[in-house]
C-alpha cells in the first residue's frame, strides 16, 4: 500500500509482484473494533453519498468487488495499476465497463482520515458492495473483516477466471465451483444483474446471425423482447448502452429472475440459467419470492 494510505490505486512493479496474500488472512467481524471503530459508519455514509449522486455506481462497486474475488480471491487486486496495461482492470471484461475505482479511492481517503494506516483496500471494497447494494433496496448481510491486499494483478488471470455472458449453464457452475460456490450460489448471484447495466456488444450475437446462421435470432429470447432490442442495438453499434437489465433498473429486487423466467435475460449467460432443470427450480423460487431471493443473497 501506498505510504500515504489515501489510495487503492497501486502501481505494479517488479519489487511488488511479490504474490497476493488475501489467502491466508483469519477474516473476523471484530477486525477492527480497537483499532477502526467507526469504520462501517464512515463506508457506509460515503458509500450512501456516493449512490445519491450516481445511482448507477451501485452496480458499479458490486461487480467491481465480484470481479476482485474472482481473481486471486477478494485482495483488492482488481485496483491495482499497470505500467504496461498488463492489471485485472486491463481484461478485456474489465477495460472501459469496470467502474468504481475513483469512489473506492474516495472511501479510502475518508477512512484514512479516520485511522489512519489500518484499513486494507480489499476490506473496503467489500464493505462498500454490500453498503451499495443496501442502499438500492438489498438485505443486509455481515462482512468479516482483516484481508490483506494483494500486490499481484494479472490481465490473463482475469480473462481466465472471470465467468463470461456467452457461457452455458455447466461452464457457469464450473467457472463458479473454481472459486468455491456452488451452482445454486451461482444462480442466486446472478441476481445482481437486477441492478446491472449493459452494452449491446454482449446482446448483438444473440440478436443478429445467431450461430452464424444468417439472419437467426436466438429462439431462447422472447421475440417481442428480440424485436425491442434490435431497435436500441443496430448490429453494427456494439458501443452502444442498452441499460437496464430488468423492468425495476436500480432497486435490487427479483425481478431479474422474472425477466429470466419469462426468457427476457440479456445475456446468453441468463438464459443458460433456465436450461438447467436445478437452474429452472432456483430461478422459480426467485422470481416467486423475493424475500427468499434478497436472503439467500
Amino acid at each position: 500500500m501506498a505510504s500515504a494510505g489515501l489510495r487503492c490505486k497501486l502501481i505494479l512493479s517488479a519489487v511488488l509482484l511479490m504474490g497476493a496474500v488475501a489467502s491466508g488472512a483469519k477474516l473476523s467481524k471484530s477486525h477492527y473494533y480497537k483499532t477502526c471503530p467507526k469504520l462501517e459508519e464512515v463506508v457506509r455514509t460515503t458509500v450512501n453519498e456516493i449512490i445519491n449522486a450516481d445511482l448507477g455506481m451501485a452496480p458499479g462497486l458490486l461487480r467491481l468487488h465480484f470481479h476482485d474475488c474472482f481473481v486471486r480471491g477478494c485482495d483488492g487486486s482488481v485496483l491495482l495499476d499497470s505500467p504496461s496495461n498488463s492489471a485485472e482492470k486491463d481484461a478485456p471484461p474489465n477495460a472501459g465497463s469496470l467502474r468504481g475505482f475513483a469512489e473506492v479511492d474516495a472511501i479510502k481517503a475518508v477512512v484514512e482520515s479516520t485511522c489512519p494506516g489500518v484499513v486494507s483496500c480489499a476490506d473496503i471494497l467489500a464493505l462498500a458492495a454490500r453498503d451499495a447494494v443496501v442502499k438500492v433496496g438489498g438485505k443486509y448481510w455481515s462482512v468479516p473483516l482483516g484481508r490483506k491486499d494483494g500486490f499481484t494483478s494479472s490481465l490473463v488471470e482475469a480473462n481466465t477466471s472471470l465467468p463470461s455472458p456467452f457461457m452455458t449453464f455447466p461452464q457457469l457452475v464450473q467457472n463458479f465451483a473454481a472459486v468455491g460456490l456452488n451452482a445454486k450460489d451461482m444462480v442466486i448471484l446472478s441476481g445482481g444483474h437486477t441492478i446491472g447495466q449493459a452494452h449491446c456488444a454482449v446482446v448483438i450475437p444473440r440478436l443478429y446471425n445467431f450461430n452464424g446462421v444468417p439472419g437467426a435470432t436466438d429462439p431462447s429470447l422472447d421475440p417481442t423482447f428480440a424485436n425491442f432490442l434490435r431497435t436500441l442495438c443496430p448490429s453494427d453499434e456494439p458501443l452502444t448502452f442498452v441499460g437496464q437489465m430488468d423492468a425495476t433498473n436500480g432497486t435490487f429486487d427479483n425481478k431479474y429472475f422474472k425477466s429470466v423466467k419469462t426468457r427476457r435475460g440479456l445475456f446468453s449467460s441468463d438464459a443458460a440459467l433456465v436450461t438447467s432443470s436445478f437452474g429452472r427450480r432456483v430461478v422459480n423460487r426467485a422470481a416467486k419470492y423475493r424475500a427468499v431471493f434478497l436472503s439467500d443473497f
